[in-house]
């Protein structure tokens, strides 16, 4: 079982954020940040990778990027949802489910206020 967080907006759809470690911070890193809109995150990843491969010796420089990888992947999808927070982002529910679509399930059963918001009328029976 998988949590997630349910972040809305107002006109807006609902995101989803999964909770746990991302494999998509650790081996993109900054990259992987701004593709989800962390551009606060993403700048200061990417400040500390070039300041690592700057000053350091390479031997060290290599250690440091790795510890790097390893504390994005542990709080990407955390740095995601203070970024998500800054941009008016509210966080509503946290939801287990097995996938993304189920924890939207469970969102909508939860709060069918938010279905005529995102999806065309009738999309849901």
């Amino acid at each position: 079982m998988t949590f997630w967080t349910a972040h809305i907006r107002a006109s807006s759809a609902p995101v989803l954020v999964r909770e746990g470690f991302s494999w998509g911070a650790f081996f993109l890193g900054p990259l992987w940040l701004a593709m989800h809109r962390a551009w606060i995150p993403a700048a200061l990843a990417l400040a500390c990778g070039i300041l690592i491969v700057v000053l350091l010796p390479p031997g060290v420089a290599a250690v440091t990027m790795a510890a790097l990888a390893i504390v994005l992947g542990l709080s990407g999808q955390d740095c995601r949802r203070w970024s998500m927070d800054h941009r008016g982002f509210m966080l509503t529910q946290v939801i287990a489910a097995r996938s993304e679509p189920e924890a939207l399930g469970v969102l909508l059963a939860r709060r069918p206020d938010l279905v005529g918001s995102f999806l065309p009328p009738g999309a849901i029976r």
